[in-house]
């Protein structure tokens, strides 16, 4: 009898993803996601930028969290779904704007205003006098200023314009920063927008579970088996 040959294809393996957090936090932030996403098999790598976390000693550079997100992506053994909140979703914006072929998609939270304007320069201002003058000064507002100046060379919605992977944007309903969500959403042809009730800009924090939701539909959405065509009948 001739042996039985499986030529079925192999299951394609779960897809990474990379989360980038925001200003004056940590790969911490994402302990809920890192949780979920395991629960689904998908390899993560969750990581702190300069000026924060174990890095806390840095100054916060865009360049420096370019090449931390790239090497985070260059760990993937493919391409991730990349996931930032607030300064985390600029600066993967602003990867994916840059190296586009090595990210699957984006998830990008807490960051759908320009990266410049009247309301930004406010808190620019702010964040100096309190590194100057209160003692808070001693110990990370400072990675604040330098933010601001980091991402003010940043131009969000050109970069959109610029990339043609898929675009999920989530926000919080009492986000400050969801101003211009649809200016953001016409910047790109095919980006989702979800709003999530009774959360502010920490929306993954204050909403694990819709965040979550949200997440691992765009992973389904990336998967090979959701791209194959359908078997001709």
């Amino acid at each position: 009898m001739e042996p039985v040959i499986d030529t079925s294809p192999a299951p394609a393996a779960p897809r990474p993803v990379v989360l980038v957090h925001g200003t004056r936090t940590s790969h911490a932030i994402w302990r809920d996601q890192v949780a979920e996403l395991a629960r689904h098999g998908h390899p993560t790598h969750a990581v702190d930028l300069p000026g924060h976390g174990a890095r806390s000693d840095e100054r916060f550079t865009l360049d420096g969290a370019l090449a931390t997100i790239d090497a985070a992506v260059a760990a993937c053994a493919g391409p991730p779904l990349l996931v930032g909140l607030s300064l985390g979703g600029y600066a993967s914006l602003a990867y994916a704007g840059r190296h586009e072929g090595r990210v699957a998609g984006l998830l990008l939270a807490g960051c759908s205003t320009q990266t410049r304007g009247p309301l930004l320069h406010a808190y620019r201002r702010a964040s100096v006098w309190v590194t100057s003058v209160l003692p808070l000064g001693r110990g990370t507002w400072h990675v604040v200023a330098d933010m601001l100046d980091a991402v003010a060379a940043c131009s969000p919605v050109a970069d959109l314009r610029r990339v043609r992977v898929p675009v999920w944007l989530v926000n919080g309903r009492r986000d400050p920063l969801r101003l211009e969500e649809r200016r953001f959403l016409r910047a790109h042809r095919g980006a989702r927008l979800t709003v999530v009730p009774r959360a502010g800009h920490d929306v993954n924090a204050h909403a694990p579970a819709a965040f979550n939701a949200v997440m691992l539909a765009a992973l389904a959405e990336l998967s090979p088996a959701a791209n194959r065509a359908p078997a001709p009948a």
